[in-house]
């Protein structure tokens, strides 16, 4: 791909780093911005850069917080005796987006995986361990993608929380809504089996 400007390349170059951003759409993303008003490039420049150097990791879930503490974790109206772990950022958002969940999180930071050089010690497994003493914590949900990756992760998780006196749950497997059996994958449509709830009043 030939261009105009080696600044114009640049940038292309970078923006083209960026997870689903392809060297064309890189382009056309280049070529939006220098069609705005410059005001409107400055304004998404200041964002970037404010959000990669102000944003902090909160000290108590590791999720993503403006300050110190999250605002999950300070708001007083959660339920504190419930614990939801998960895996990634991304899964905090998820589950709030469902505003069916009022306990706090954990953030674990990945999953254990051999293959990638990725083992328990990666991870913010100590942290969480040491969270539940003198904690009001009663039930942790493992809320982890079930990878092999994150069925291990899940394991190992269950064999550490063993001694403490909590209830560990996991979220259901299952066939989603709307979906078809017949293009449902086989352990999926067999967790969905064995794991089968009441239909209506019995």
């Amino acid at each position: 791909m030939e261009f105009p400007s080696k600044l114009i390349e640049n940038a292309v170059e970078e923006l083209a780093k960026l997870p689903g951003v392809g060297r064309k759409t890189a382009l056309r993303l280049a070529l939006h911005m220098l069609k705005e008003e410059s005001e409107e490039t400055f304004l998404l420049a200041e964002a970037l850069v404010k959000m990669r150097t102000e944003v902090k990791h909160c000290k108590e879930c590791h999720n993503i917080s403006d300050t110190e503490v999250c605002s999950i974790c300070l708001n007083p109206l959660r339920d504190r005796s419930l614990l939801c772990v998960v895996s990634d950022i991304r899964d905090v958002i998820a589950i709030e987006n469902t505003s069916q969940f009022k306990g706090l999180y954990h953030v674990l930071g990945g999953v254990i995986s051999p293959i990638e050089g990725v083992g328990p010690s990666d991870l913010h497994i100590d942290s969480l361990l040491e969270r539940l003493p003198n904690s009001e914590v009663k039930e942790i949900l493992l809320a982890i993608s079930p990878t092999m990756e994150g069925d291990t992760t899940a394991f190992y998780l269950t064999r550490k929380l063993r001694d403490h006196q909590v209830r560990i749950t996991t979220i259901a497997r299952g066939v989603p809504v709307g979906g078809e059996l017949e293009y449902t994958d086989e352990i999926t449509l067999g967790r969905s089996i064995i794991e089968r709830t009441s239909y209506g009043k019995n």
